[in-house]
């Protein structure tokens, strides 16, 4: 298990996405935890910042365990992580169905958040160097294939959560019946992916490769990529890009209900949920169809438009969204898909400034900025339209100043990605003698 599986001769390596996509497709769920906030919030008498502390504990747990084990992953395979993630994401759901069932909110907490946050994280960067590998000539491409996944995870995931909770009741029995069905679930189909996955050998002839993988030589170990000003640019760039996403995707349901409360077409439970899959879809969509376009006009090019014309979406919403559903529709659809472009395109990103070596361990340090997002959006949110329900505010006046928030974030992420420069010569080799000894690991026998 702890061996890459190569790749026998013939093998097609468009067969490594749709094992990507069947881990990614699973862990994807995590985007549809807005549909048992209401549910919870009744069956556990919770408040929002508090509903919402399983999913914001888990996305700090993906930051922490994808640097955390963004070099065992690159040191024992795919398989071995995907393995891993099976694991602790099924075992989360599983957990968390004996908190539901005997209302012990903190084992909710513990195993949807924590343990389930650790399989989200391995998860995640279990296929991106393995891309590409595969795939050096469309890096932007391959990885938004398989990150797509996680994007539009949701999009089943909504939906059959609602309906399970519709069947099985939205009190705790209902919501424990509803996360066991779901850790079984999605213990079947990342199986699939273990079972599929490889790596290509040493002799496996690879479609746009190069002599050593890495443009004009650049070569930068995790270790010496964290101490580069390029690292904590683009740290600061896919921080801010993602609060800003986060914080419509993980209060969505509620958030669309409150904005047309007044008006005089309501938004119902089940088209909330409605609302929740379109963004699942804007946000899959967003994955390959952005950082696709990357591969054409740059990685700058494009950061330029998520966080630019984000700010600009973000601005029509506080300004406008509560007077047509059509407007602010559009613009959280816009925002979810310059969200997910961000993830997808960011690999290959620091491929491009830090070479192919080590590129998925610099990935996983890279996403303690989700992490740091996934308490800052929520938090936000969540935090400042309880405060304004307090103060006898209602409708989209709960979300006014933490717009304005967002906005101020994406337009220091603008400024950051400006900043960023080819990574300077003395950081383009391998310090010996400990990251020399884990290339010759890594190297196919």
């Amino acid at each position: 298990m702890s061996s890459p599986p190569l790749a026998p001769p013939g093998w097609s390596r468009w067969l490594v996405p749709p094992a990507a996509l069947s881990v990614h497709l699973s862990i994807g769920q995590a985007y549809a935890w807005s549909v048992f906030k209401p549910p919870l919030e009744s069956a556990l008498h919770l408040d929002g910042t508090e509903s919402a502390l399983p999913f914001q504990l888990a996305i700090v747990m993906l930051g922490l365990s994808a640097a955390f084990g963004g070099t065992l992953v690159e040191r024992n395979g795919p398989r071995w992580a995907m393995t891993v993630a099976l694991v602790c994401f099924s075992s989360g759901f599983l957990i968390s169905a004996l908190g539901a069932e005997t209302k012990q909110y903190w084992l909710i907490v513990l195993g949807y958040g924590f343990v389930g946050g650790i399989g989200l994280g391995i998860g995640y960067i279990s296929p991106v160097s393995t891309l590409i590998k595969w795939f050096p000539d469309r890096p932007g491409m391959a990885t938004g294939i398989a990150i797509m996944g996680f994007g539009g995870g949701a999009l089943i995931a909504s939906p059959w959560s609602a309906q399970m909770l519709s069947s099985f009741g939205s009190d705790n029995n209902g919501i424990a019946l509803a996360f066991l069905v779901h850790g079984l679930s999605y213990a079947v189909f990342m199986a699939l992916g273990v079972l599929l996955v490889r790596v290509p050998g040493a002799d496996t002839p690879v479609a746009g490769a190069s002599g050593s993988g890495d443009a004009g030589g650049v070569r930068v170990s995790a270790r010496s990529a964290v101490r580069t000003p390029q690292f904590w640019l683009l740290w600061v760039v896919l921080c801010t890009n993602v609060t800003a996403g986060i914080g419509i995707l993980e209060k969505a349901a509620p958030m669309i209900t409150d904005f047309f409360a007044d008006s005089s077409t309501p938004v119902s439970a089940s088209a909330a949920a409605g609302f929740v899959a379109l963004l699942s879809a804007a946000n899959m969509a967003g994955r390959i169809g952005w950082s696709s376009a990357s591969d054409r006009i740059g990685r700058k090019n494009i950061y330029r438009v998520y966080l630019g014309v984000g700010a600009l979406m973000y601005l029509l919403i506080a300004l406008f969204g509560d007077s047509a559903k059509p407007l602010f529709v559009l613009c959280a659809l816009v925002v979810l898909s310059f969200y997910g472009g961000g993830f997808a395109t960011v690999p290959a990103y620091l491929k491009d400034l830090f070479g192919t070596y080590q590129v998925g361990a610099i990935h996983g340090r890279l996403l303690t900025a989700w992490s740091t997002a996934g308490v800052l959006g929520p938090l936000i949110v969540n935090w400042i339209a309880d405060r304004q329900k307090e103060a006898g505010k209602h409708g989209a006046s709960l979300y006014t100043l933490s717009f304005g928030i967002m906005i101020g974030l994406l337009v220091i992420g603008f400024v950051a990605n400006e900043l960023v420069r080819p990574v300077h010569v003395r950081h383009h080799h391998v310090p010996a003698p400990r990251e020399a000894a884990d290339d010759q690991r890594q190297q196919p026998a």
